[in-house]
């Protein structure tokens, strides 16, 4: 059952959680922070809260599956993905696209009710974000692949001068 307590709860809960990566990303200097993760934990929350609402409004409701309001959160949430991770020419953010996919799911479930669910779900994420990274780094996976050029005027080049000078620079063939 729905009520304005209720609904309050859960909306709180969401905003706290949604705040909680929004830091982390906001920390880390990314595009969407604290602001952006919290109204689409928020705005993921009241999707669910209503597609609750509306059946037990209008019990006799024949036109329509009220569930599709919280089936479309995820489909429109996937424009905010796709605008995260456009750059001229290259991929960046996949990283903040997954975050926001993920905290639109933690807000349904929060709208839902489902608050250890959305906790667990807040803490692993948090887990990925942090301590993931430093693994990634320790075994160079975090690096961004390009395609380098280079130009010798010479016809043997001193290709172990060369290695020598991009690893210096943290440069991995």
């Amino acid at each position: 059952q729905i009520t304005a307590s209720t609904a309050a709860v859960r909306l709180a809960i969401s905003f706290v959680l949604g705040a909680i990566i929004g830091v982390e990303r906001q920390f880390r200097r990314r595009d969407a922070g604290m602001r952006t993760f919290t109204l689409i934990c928020m705005g993921s929350a009241a999707a669910m809260l209503i597609s609750i609402w509306i059946p037990q409004t209008y019990p006799n409701f024949l036109n329509g599956d009220p569930g599709r309001i919280a089936a479309q959160v995820l489909t429109g949430i996937g424009f905010l993905g796709a605008g995260a991770i456009q750059s001229h020419g290259s991929v960046h953010g996949l990283t903040t696209a997954a975050c926001i996919w993920v905290m639109a799911v933690v807000g349904l479930a929060a709208g839902a009710g489902m608050f250890l669910a959305a906790s667990i779900t807040t803490a692993f994420t948090l887990f990925v974000l942090v301590s993931l990274e430093r693994l990634e780094r320790r075994m160079y996976l975090d690096g961004v692949n390009k395609i380098l050029t280079i130009n010798c005027s010479t016809s043997t080049p001193d290709l172990k001068g060369i290695r020598k000078i991009l690893e210096n620079r943290s440069i991995f063939i």
